[in-house]
């Protein structure tokens, strides 16, 4: 796998309200192509230098496509034009100006640690293939 051409989603691996983002955006992937590295991992951390982006921030999720970098509501917007119908309407909300959807996504980011706790992701075989260490 050329791990520079895929999409790739970056959460936080000790997150319980992003590790239940991971296995939602995994079961709506409708093209089963998106890979996922938790933010803690050397992959992420050697990406981050390599392209010299500023150290990545836990509380992000950050979506990787074609090489190029969206974080925030950008990336989630991004990652759901990849999902079946209906939730791939989601990305209809790029309308919405960035200051208020990042606004939302900051809300809900903040709070995130109360919002869902203590959840692990038990991917199945084929699934754990799409992880990236």
């Amino acid at each position: 796998m050329d791990k520079k051409n895929v999409p790739v989603v970056l959460y936080d691996g000790d997150c319980g309200f992003c590790n239940r983002s991971v296995a939602f955006v995994m079961k709506q992937d409708k093209t089963k192509t998106i890979y996922f590295a938790a933010l803690q991992s050397n992959f992420t951390k050697e990406l981050f230098i390599q392209n010299d982006w500023e150290e990545p921030d836990l509380s992000t999720f950050y979506f990787i496509e074609k090489g190029e970098l969206f974080q925030k509501s950008k990336a989630a917007l991004k990652v759901a034009k990849y999902f079946s119908f209906p939730f791939n309407l989601i990305q209809s909300f790029i309308i919405v100006p960035r200051f208020i959807s990042d606004g939302v996504y900051d809300f809900i980011a903040k709070r995130r640690q109360k919002l869902s706790s203590g959840f692990c992701l038990m991917p199945t075989e084929e699934e754990r293939k799409r992880f990236i260490r």
